[in-house]
């Protein structure tokens, strides 16, 4: 089975995550697939407008931790080519010279949620739940999209916390710009693209270009490419947390992980910090 489909309705092209029991994690086939699909749709001039959703339950629960602990990566020049790898996907799609829009359901987290926030533009379902909670796991958000989008302090609270935020509140501080009921998501993505698809293909490049630009001018990029480089020290750190959750993913898998992990949170807050009157 393909790590992702792709569909031409129209003047759009559909590239649909498709590792569904996966939860759409992001593995180093859907990186490859994804980069070779995005090179091929920005030169077909059939194109206007691009939609990133997904199979399942989840539009993405972000990188395959799984596959990220049977490497047993060490080192920080060794996560730092996984991570150029990554950031190179997710700054693709962002510089992709055409309209782009996720339509995105269930779980948006981590490296899923920066494909998104990539995207020029979200429609997200009532039910949908994003967050960068790599800090969980001793980690960090590969490509630093989120303070160009939200601003500075609600980056902070949610990369500091590792929280994880409804639709109604992603909308609320502009990560998003519709929600809708999940049996609606694609008439809705539909009914944006039929706003969009009449303006000519030349039009909609240069848009394009002016808007990358504007956030070139204040230094994406380079935040962006210095992230990257602090991201790789961090993951290479090797934390004992770190390996205490690797090596629970690869002899009782992610599940037990991810609770072992998540335990670990509920029980550092316990009753402290609750203070006394």
């Amino acid at each position: 089975m393909s790590v992702i489909s792709v569909e031409q309705v129209g003047p759009t092209r559909w590239i649909t995550l498709n590792r569904p029991d996966k939860l759409n994690a992001i593995n180093y086939e859907m990186v490859n697939a994804l980069r070779a699909e995005l090179n091929s749709a920005a030169v077909d001039d059939n194109t206007k407008v691009l939609v990133l959703t997904a199979n399942g339950r989840a539009f993405s629960s972000g990188y395959d931790l799984s596959e990220l602990a049977e490497d047993e990566i060490s080192g920080a020049l060794r996560w730092h080519g996984i991570l150029e790898d990554d950031v190179s996907l997710t700054m693709q799609l962002w510089s992709f010279p055409k309209p782009t829009i996720a339509a995105v359901h269930g779980w948006v987290l981590a490296g899923g949620c920066e494909l998104a926030m990539a995207c020029d533009m979200i429609i997200a379902t009532d039910k949908a739940k994003f967050g960068e909670p790599e800090v969980k796991y001793g980690s960090g958000p590969a490509t630093l999209l989120m303070p160009f989008i939200i601003g500075q302090k609600k980056t902070n609270e949610l990369l500091f916390t590792g929280d994880t935020i409804d639709a109604e509140e992603a909308l609320r501080i502009g990560l998003i710009n519709k929600i809708v009921p999940e049996e609606s998501l694609h008439d809705e993505v539909h009914a944006l693209i039929k706003k969009i698809a009449p303006t000519p293909l030349s039009t909609l490049r240069l848009t394009k270009i002016g808007l990358i630009r504007a956030q070139e001018a204040i230094g994406i990029r380079q935040a962006i490419s210095a992230n990257m480089d602090v991201s790789a020290i961090l993951n290479g750190s090797d934390s004992p947390e770190q390996k205490e959750f690797d090596d629970i993913v690869r002899k009782e898998g992610l599940k037990q992980a991810l609770a072992w992990r998540d335990a670990r949170f509920e029980e550092s807050l316990g009753d402290k910090g609750k203070g006394k009157k």
